[in-house]
């Protein structure tokens, strides 16, 4: 969801379902559960998941609220390789370009109308959605994920 949408309300926004089902995975761990994560295709969640253990295939949508606050939660993630990750498609911005580099592959979205806590669908965010990949389960998902319009960015792909 766009930060200028919903400053000062909430970073409670859930990712859509459908984005789960393109992807076809079930994840070992949500690390940056909603308070109702049962939307997600994952076997636990964690309540503090910058300063809990990481274990297994993860899935990682952080808060977006705050300036460069997503970049914590990259560096785990890319040091954890082994997950998927959710971000706002940023690409000028200095954490996307640092550690960009270091995924595994990119998957470019059209905006993603995220969900609000009642169930309702957020309007169109500013800016579009970047999928991260690092390790090889989620470079497949990523690269045979079942929805139109994905731009993938890979070493990988020749």
């Amino acid at each position: 969801m766009s930060h200028w949408e919903s400053t000062g309300k909430t970073d409670e926004w859930y990712t859509p379902k459908w984005l789960f089902d393109a992807l076809g995975c079930q994840f070992d761990l949500d690390v940056s559960p909603a308070d109702d994560n049962s939307h997600v295709p994952a076997n636990s969640g964690l309540r503090h998941g910058l300063d809990d253990a990481w274990s297994g295939f993860v899935w990682m949508n952080p808060p977006f609220g705050g300036r460069n606050g997503i970049e914590p939660w990259l560096q785990k993630f890319i040091n954890h390789r082994d997950g998927i990750a959710l971000t706002p498609d940023r690409t000028s911005a200095p954490w996307f370009q640092k550690w960009a580099p270091k995924a595994d592959a990119l998957a470019f979205l059209p905006k993603v109308r995220f969900v609000r806590p009642d169930g309702t669908e957020g309007k169109s965010p500013s800016v579009g959605t970047c999928l991260w990949a690092k390790g090889a389960r989620a470079f497949y998902a990523l690269r045979h994920m079942k929805t139109p319009n994905v731009f993938l960015v890979s070493p990988w792909m020749t």
